[in-house]
C-alpha cells in the first residue's frame, strides 16, 4: 500500500510513518520544510520519501497527490497551537491550515480516488457534563478557535470523500517534538512546588500506539468516526473521583502526579514528593489560558472493539514505555 502522510515533523506523523515501514508499506512524508526535519533519531521515517508540501496550496496539493496516487492518505498536519490560535492575527492562519488544507487534502484524494484519516480533537464538543463523547455524535459546539477550525476540517472531509476515518484524540505525547509530559519534566527539575488544573477530565494519546491502530485501520475499510485515546483504568484500579463517584478518566493533576512516580522509580530523586509538591487548582483559579478548554475530554472508544480494532493499552503502560524511550 503506498500511503501519503502529512505533518510528518510532528509526533504522530512521524510514528505513522515508523509504523508504515515496520509493515512493509511505502510511505510517503510531508511537511513544510525543504527537507525531513523531525528528530533525527535513526528511525525509518528519516530516511523516507518526502515532499515538501504547503496544505494550504489547493493546486500544489492536487499536483502532487495526483503524481504520487497514494491507495490512502494520514492527514497529520495542522495548527496545534490552541491559545495562540486564539490572537486575532492569526486566526484566518489557523484556518487556512485546520480547515482550508483539510478540504485541500480531501478534495485530492477524491480526485485519484485515494481513502483519507484525519485526525481531530475532542475540542470540536462543548467540553460540558461528565458523559464519554460518542464518536457519532454530532451535537458540535466548540468553545475555541482551534475547536472550530478542527470541526471545519471533519465536515470538509464528510462531505467530499466517502472512504475516510475521522479519528479524535486527546492529551497526545510522542517522541518527535513537544508535549505535557516534557513540559512536566522539564519543569519539575526547576521548580519545588507546581499548580496543576484538577477539573479538565480525560485521558492521554501515545502517538506510538496510535500509529498502530490508524494503519490497522487503513488495512480495512471499516471507514467512519473513531475515538482513540490510552485506555482509562478499570473503575476498580482508579483513585479518581470526579463528581463524588469513582472513574478511570483522569484530570491533568493526576496525569503530572504518575509523571513524576514513574520519573523517580526511574532513578530521578528531584520529582519525589518530599522535593516536588503538586497543587490541584481549578481551571478558574489556574487562569492561564487564552483559550477555553473542555472540562470534559472523556472519550467513549467501545467503537473500535465493535469495528474488531484493538484499542490502546492503557495510559500508565503507555507512559512507563515512553519515559524509559526519551531515556530521562
Amino acid at each position: 500500500m503506498r500511503v501519503f502522510v502529512t505533518g510528518v515533523a510532528g509526533q504522530l506523523g512521524h510514528d505513522v510513518m515508523n509504523e508504515l515501514a515496520l509493515r512493509g508499506h511505502e510511505g510517503i512524508g510531508s511537511d513544510l520544510a525543504p527537507a525531513y526535519a523531525g528528530i533525527q533519531d535513526g528511525s525509518p521515517v528519516t530516511s523516507a520519501a518526502y515532499v515538501s508540501l504547503d496544505i494550504t496550496d489547493r493546486e500544489a496539493v492536487r499536483r502532487t497527490l495526483t503524481e504520487l496516487h497514494p491507495d490512502m492518505v494520514v492527514h497529520c498536519a495542522a495548527w496545534t497551537a490552541v491559545d495562540l490560535a486564539e490572537d486575532a492575527d492569526k486566526i484566518d492562519k489557523v484556518r487556512s491550515i485546520n480547515a482550508g488544507g483539510t478540504e485541500n487534502i480531501a478534495l485530492a484524494s477524491k480526485e485519484c480516488d485515494a481513502g483519507m484519516v484525519y485526525l481531530s480533537t475532542d475540542y470540536v464538543f462543548d467540553g460540558q457534563g461528565s458523559t464519554p463523547w460518542d464518536p457519532d455524535f454530532k451535537g458540535y459546539s466548540p468553545l475555541n478557535v482551534y475547536g472550530q477550525t478542527k470541526l471545519e476540517g471533519e465536515l470538509a472531509v464528510s462531505r467530499i470523500l466517502e472512504k475516510y476515518y475521522i479519528v479524535r484524540i486527546a492529551w497526545v505525547f510522542g517522541l518527535n517534538g513537544k508535549n505535557y509530559i516534557k513540559t512536566m519534566l522539564n519543569l519539575g527539575k526547576n521548580h519545588d512546588q507546581l499548580r496543576i488544573v484538577c477539573d479538565q477530565i480525560g485521558t492521554p494519546t501515545y502517538t506510538f500506539d496510535l500509529a498502530r491502530l490508524l494503519v490497522d485501520m487503513i488495512e480495512t475499510d471499516r471507514y467512519g468516526y473513531y475515538h482513540a485515546t490510552n485506555a482509562e483504568l478499570p473503575v476498580d484500579q482508579g483513585e479518581y473521583t470526579q463528581e463524588g463517584t469513582k472513574t478511570g478518566y483522569i484530570s491533568w493533576y493526576d496525569f503530572s502526579k504518575e509523571i513524576f512516580r514513574q520519573a523517580a522509580a526511574l532513578g530521578h530523586p528531584e520529582y519525589e514528593e518530599q522535593n516536588l509538591k503538586l497543587v490541584p487548582v481549578t481551571t478558574e483559579e489556574y487562569g492561564l489560558s487564552k483559550a477555553k478548554r473542555p472540562y470534559n475530554s472523556r472519550l467513549d472508544k467501545a467503537k473500535l472493539e465493535k469495528n474488531e480494532f484493538r484499542p490502546l493499552p492503557d495510559w500508565q503502560d503507555a507512559l512507563r514505555r515512553y519515559l524509559k524511550e526519551i531515556e530521562i
